[in-house]
């Protein structure tokens, strides 16, 4: 009985502990289930968020393991990092293989070349075979770059077709030009290069065609300084035809655009050629130019001429004299002030005669067009002898008018005369009023005008003068020509000590004698455009030396800019050994060839500063004129007018000398400037009478015309003695 008790009751005891252990292994395998079944779907769940549906994802216990194919390396990294934000990184086994990687795509080789005056940089990937060491030594060795920095990085690729011969004319181009950018790719080059001068554009231009090899691609962009214009043009025509723009100067590109915007609008066909150019008379060029064609196009008809700050319209004669007024007192209004406006209109031959006038129109070149109305044939040869007396005439179209008031010819060469008071501008004569308008390099013009009109015509006839005052045409000041400035810089740079370290571009020596002699020399000569061009001798190869005297030369003008002289209209450039002006087979030889000249690219001046406005001056003849409006005046010399000038050097005169004595004698009248004319009676004379003074026939002798009587006998003999002793 107590065995049987001890049985059951260890039975009873292995069924509970099994009982307990079926439960407890039941729980945690759901427990197992459920962690993994929470791992699987937390990380599927951060994968598929991050758009990495290709990894596969399997729980097992506590691991959790990725598998699949990752499109490259960095994606298998990124699935890693997406996984372990989802459960910990430990718990998370890589299982994962990776796509095998095709063959890459060689990277696009490609160098700039970089060159000013600090130096020449080499930027860029190349291939790791270009021998980078022999293009630093040949880019040092054949130019005279004083520095040679090398950016470059290579890549260990095959070389491309086209390569190699690109990078060697690469390197030839940046060695023809001191200022470029030079872009290298396999089979294709870009230069972009600055040239001193249109001449060394169109050499560099064909220098690189010509040195180009076959099948290379070239991309040539050579800028030059702009030339200087004098003067300053532009000229369109109006017809059946349309309009068309004959000459076009532009002093920026700003002005180039609002002046091609108007001939758009008034109907020019394309783009007109509009040269950039200095030699502007004003900042508001762009702004004149463009009123002026919109006028002309308002008009439908005509010509238009710009010259410098001078505006002429001339018209036909169909069109109407109202609509004329109309536009030119429009445009005369707009204009910015310096400029002045003139208009014409042709007469026709057949038309009813409108008020008789003549027009003389002296151009900056000195040329001489005469037109109008004159009382016959005879006057007009009057006219025609006494303008080419003074100027060079180009054309004379004056035409015999019945019209004409008395003593116009007189008027005629009044204004003729007073005219030739200026370099350039124009006349015109009407029976109620002379206008006279043009630049000059008088100071004094306006007052010298005023006073040859009262001189020459009788009082009380009205006068207009608006003369504009431009200091580069005045005599007075003694202004040296181009040629003169260049000659004063190469003595200077003959006589200074200036000299170069050997086979470089610094300057050795003191220069500061030498800038303070070139100073003074280019306080009259900056308005030139003056180049200093380089010299060597003929050691060294050819490039280099081209590079070494470019680099002296911009060494010269460096130093001058920093010493405060004027060196915004000069440039430099290199000659190499192309210009001996000796032999170099001696010491002596290569020395006067080491050199810095100084040469004149144009004759005529840059104008720095727009002219200043025309002074007006009204009056009539026989009164005391009265400006209206003065432009500001330069200085005034003390006692005098205009600019101060150098007193002139010489001997002490003598002073008045003393009075005579004797009986006191009636005072002569004060002389007149007006020439006496033959056959005029000593007081005044009007104009009709002055005129008819000009009409004096030559007479002829006749058989009554008195003849003197014979000499008295031996009054031959006597004087024919006298001439014999």
């Amino acid at each position: 009985m107590t065995a049987r008790s001890r049985l059951t009751t260890s039975l009873a005891t292995l069924l509970v502990m099994g009982g307990a252990g079926g439960l407890f292994w039941w729980g945690a395998q759901a427990a197992a289930d459920f962690i993994e079944t929470r791992s699987t779907e937390e990380v599927r769940a951060a994968l598929a968020a991050a758009g990495q549906d290709w990894v596969e994802v399997r729980a097992d216990g506590l691991e959790v393991r990725l598998t699949g194919t990752a499109p490259s390396e960095v994606e298998r990294f990124r699935a890693m990092s997406q996984a372990a934000t989802a459960v910990d990184a430990t718990r998370v086994l890589d299982r994962m293989t990776v796509a095998a990687t095709e063959a890459m795509t060689p990277p696009e080789f490609k160098v700039e070349l970089l060159r000013n005056d600090a130096g020449i940089s080499v930027i860029g990937l190349v291939p790791a075979s270009t021998d980078r060491v022999a293009l630093m030594r040949q880019l040092r060795t054949e130019t005279a770059a004083p520095q040679i920095t090398d950016l470059m990085e290579s890549a260990d690729y095959p070389v491309p077709e086209g390569w190699t011969e690109a990078l060697d004319y690469g390197v030839a181009a940046v060695q023809a030009s001191a200022q470029s950018k030079i872009s290298i790719q396999p089979g294709r080059v870009q230069v972009t290069a600055l040239a001193g001068s249109a001449a060394e554009k169109a050499r560099l231009e064909t220098r690189l065609q010509e040195a180009r090899p076959e099948g290379l691609a070239l991309q040539a962009e050579i800028s030059a300084p702009r030339p200087v214009v004098s003067p300053f043009l532009l000229q369109a025509v109006m017809d059946a035809r349309g309009m068309r723009i004959e000459t076009c100067a532009a002093d920026d590109e700003d002005a180039r655009e609002k002046i091609l915007a108007a001939a758009e609008a008034a109907g020019v066909a394309g783009s007109p050629a509009c040269t950039l150019a200095l030699g502007a008379p004003s900042g508001d060029w762009g702004d004149a130019a463009s009123l002026a064609i919109s006028a002309l196009a308002e008009l439908g008809a005509g010509r238009l001429t710009i010259s410098d700050a001078d505006v002429a319209l001339l018209v036909p004669a169909t069109l109407d004299r109202g609509a004329l007024n109309r536009v030119t007192q429009s445009l005369d209004a707009a204009l910015p002030r310096v400029f002045a406006l003139t208009a014409e209109q042709e007469q026709a031959e057949d038309a009813p005669r409108g008020p008789v006038e003549f027009v003389a129109t002296l151009s900056e070149t000195g040329s001489l067009t005469l037109r109008g109305g004159i009382a016959d044939t005879r006057m007009r040869e009057a006219v025609d002898s006494f303008a080419n007396s003074r100027f060079e005439v180009a054309r004379s179209t004056l035409r015999p008018s019945p019209d004409v008031p008395g003593g116009w010819t007189v008027r005629m060469i009044a204004g003729l005369e007073a005219l030739g008071v200026l370099a350039s501008g124009s006349v015109q004569v009407t029976p109620e009023l002379i206008t006279l308008s043009g630049t000059s390099g008088d100071p004094d013009a306006p007052r010298t005008a005023a006073a040859l009109l009262s001189q020459r015509l009788e009082p009380g006839l009205p006068f207009e003068l608006a003369i504009r005052y431009d200091r580069l045409l005045d005599e007075g000041l003694g202004l040296p020509d181009g040629e003169e400035c260049v000659a004063r810089l190469n003595l200077i740079m003959s006589e200074s000590e200036i000299g170069f370290e050997p086979s470089r571009s610094s300057i050795a020596g003191d220069p500061a004698p030498t800038l303070r002699g070139l100073g003074t020399a280019m306080e009259d000569c900056a308005e030139f455009q003056i180049e200093a061009g380089g010299h060597t001798d003929s050691q060294g190869s050819e490039g280099f030396n081209a590079d070494l005297s470019r680099s002296r030369a911009q060494a010269i003008v460096s130093a001058m800019a920093e010493a405060g002289i004027d060196v915004g209209n000069m440039t430099s450039r290199g000659y190499g050994e192309s210009q001996p002006i000796a032999t170099n087979e001696t010491e002596e030889g290569r020395e006067a060839n080491r050199r810095i000249e100084f040469r004149l690219m144009s004759p005529h001046r840059v104008r720095s500063a727009p002219l200043p406005e025309p002074v007006v001056v009204t009056g009539v003849t026989g009164a005391d004129p009265a400006p209206e409006a003065e432009a500001p005046a330069p200085a005034v010399a003390a006692g005098g007018f205009g600019p101060e000038r150098p007193q002139v050097q010489g001997p002490v005169l003598p002073g008045p000398a003393p009075q005579m004595q004797g009986p006191v004698l009636p005072a002569a009248r004060e002389l007149s400037l007006a020439p006496r004319t033959l056959g005029a009676s000593e007081e005044f004379q009007t104009l009709d009478e002055r005129e008819e003074s000009i009409r004096l026939p030559v007479l002829t002798p006749t058989p009554e015309t008195p003849r003197p009587s014979a000499r008295p006998a031996g009054v031959g003999a006597q004087d024919e003695d006298l001439t014999a002793e």
